[in-house]
């Protein structure tokens, strides 16, 4: 079973993940006004994203994380593509990670100090498909058996693509977590980490304790990490203590920016801590996370602070 994290933890001390892709595909002209998000972008300007994914490389992430997140069969139904397309576009997402990672490992001054970058295949949840907000609240009225089921087609494409892992992430309740977890030996050549989006410094956006959810997945040989992202930064120190009293597993921790996104609009409001990541991030290291990144809103700059500050 491939379990990258395990490995690169057996030789350094944290793994390093990648920021944000939408903020980095904006500011590089991508509309991401639309309910495929960034999966738009496989189908409009590929490039785009394997650009993204060598700048995070460049600036010193461990990881890149593919652009697969809201890359669902129902999703491209929508827009038409047949069952084969859509897997082509799933499968895209990691050539393109894959290949930027090539790229930048080629040359050897790349290598001075560091690991071979992994890839991990990003399997956003159920309602991330919905694009109404739901992946911050898990109201979804489904069952273990029907979350299955959605996700069941996109694992299995994802799982066999080449990617390294399954970065299953901003899941917000934990039948969800139960759904992904009950899938993975399906699976059994790759491993996965579960990232929940949470609310406050000690549950789930649906509610659930973090630490009862990281101990109900910490049984699962698979799950290679368990943690939280999406999530502003002013709750991560006391959701990465939650979880680590709970489980031996390491502790990953990728917050946004701490503003706030509005689904409907898809704007975001608040105020911006991004000036702190760096120094945020050495707190949710000695609170126990070994698994360190950005999610929304975070750029290359802030995993070149975040490497350069964590490494040192």
């Amino acid at each position: 079973m491939l379990n990258p994290i395990a490995t690169i933890l057996e030789s350094q001390p944290l793994v390093v993940l990648d920021g944000a892709l939408a903020t980095e595909l904006e500011r590089r002209g991508a509309d991401l006004r639309d309910p495929l998000w960034s999966a738009k972008v496989l189908m409009e300007a590929p490039h785009l994203i394997r650009d993204v994914h060598a700048d995070y490389y460049a600036a010193g992430a461990d990881c890149a994380t593919t652009a697969s997140y809201q890359a669902t069969f129902e999703g491209f139904a929508r827009r038409g593509l047949s069952h084969e397309a859509a897997a082509d576009l799933m499968r895209l997402s990691v050539t393109l990670a894959v290949e930027a990672r090539d790229a930048f490992w080629v040359e050897p001054t790349n290598r001075v100090g560091r690991v071979k970058p992994f890839v991990a295949a990003s399997v956003g949840p159920y309602g991330a498909f919905l694009a109404d907000g739901s992946e911050y609240r898990g109201d979804y009225g489904l069952t273990v058996e029907q979350l299955m089921c959605f996700h069941r087609p996109r694992m299995a494409v994802l799982a066999s693509s080449g990617a390294d892992m399954l970065a299953c992430e901003t899941i917000p309740c934990l039948i969800e977590a139960q759904a992904i977890a009950q899938l993975l030996p399906e699976f059994p050549t790759i491993s996965a980490w579960i990232s929940f989006s949470a609310r406050d410094g000690k549950h789930t956006n649906n509610g659930e304790r973090l630490a009862d959810c990281a101990a109900l997945l910490g049984t699962h040989a698979q799950v290679a990490a368990i943690g939280v992202n999406c999530t502003a930064p002013r709750y991560i120190a006391d959701l990465i203590r939650a979880a680590r009293g709970a489980t031996d597993k390491p502790i990953l921790a990728y917050p946004n920016s701490g503003e706030s996104y509005d689904p409907t609009t898809k704007t975001w409001s608040g105020e911006d801590t991004c000036s702190a990541f760096a120094h945020e991030a050495r707190t949710w290291y000695e609170a126990g996370a070994r698994v360190i990144g950005g999610c929304c809103r975070t750029t290359p700059e802030h995993i070149r602070e975040l490497a350069v500050g964590l490494r040192v």
